[in-house]
Order: structure tokens, then sequence, then C-alpha cells
């Protein structure tokens, strides 16, 4: 905004000495700077309105992306037979959560909820929460890990 009033100062001034003074140096440099500060704020509004829109799209592909994984969470705890409260304490270890901090979100004891994160990671076949996360992680990725030979 004061870039647009500093140039509409600035071009009215160049303006008033191309009336004054026309054909002179002064004037004809002046015109062509006033030229070109406009052009830089038309190019400059442009660029804004280009950075905006790609803001607003990838605000969208990642609002996507969340929706995605979290179906995909979903299908697969159903896949695994996950009960109501081992996909609750399940999204909440994917969340990066550990088990005393998940017996307070749920207000269960912490040795029911290690309990109920041990069948999660059996029934899932991992052997702990680092691998339980990267289960789901490593679809993100473009290429998997082969296992060790």
């Amino acid at each position: 905004m004061i870039q647009t009033i500093a140039a509409a100062f600035f071009v009215g001034d160049a303006f008033a000495d191309l009336l004054e003074f026309p054909g002179t140096a002064h004037a004809l440099v002046e015109a062509m700077v006033a030229v070109a500060l406009v052009l830089g704020i038309l190019i400059g509004g442009w660029q804004l309105r280009l950075t905006l829109d790609a803001m607003r799209e990838q605000e969208r592909s990642l609002e996507t992306a969340r929706g995605e994984l979290a179906r995909i969470v979903d299908m697969q705890f159903a896949a695994w037979g996950l009960t109501s409260a081992e996909s609750d304490v399940g999204r909440l270890a994917l969340k990066g959560l550990d088990a005393p901090a998940i017996a307070r979100i749920r207000n269960a004891a912490p040795g029911t909820v290690r309990a109920q994160l041990t069948r999660v990671y059996a029934k899932a076949g991992v052997s702990g929460r680092e691998q339980f996360m990267a289960w789901f992680f490593e679809d993100l990725m473009h290429e998997r890990l082969l296992p060790p030979e």
C-alpha cells in the first residue's frame, strides 16, 4: 500500500515535470522511472496473486492427503481386526504419543493402554511403535525398503 502511494506521488511528479519541462533529460528519466515503478507494482501484484493461488492449491492437496491417509489408516485397522478401543489407541500412537500420554487422554490406566498397544502391534505384525508408525509412513515413500536378507 505504501509503495502504491509513493508510486502515485512519483508518477504525479514525473507527469508535472513532463508538462513543465517537456523533452528535458531529467523529465524523461523521471517518466521512465515512474513507468518502471508502476510496472514493478503490477508485476509484484501479479506474482503475489500467483503465489497465493499456489498456496491455496497446496493447502487443498494437503487436505486431500490428510483425508486419504486417515482413510488408509481406518481401512488397515479394519483389515487387522482392531477393536474400537485398539483403533483409538493406535491412532494416538501414530500421532507419536506414548502409553502414559494416551492413558491420560483416554482416562485409562497406563497398564491397560500398554496391553492395548501390545495387541495392536501384534495384529499389525510389528514389534513396537516405531515399526508401527513406519508401516504407514513407508506407503508415503516412492519406494519400499527391502527387508534385510
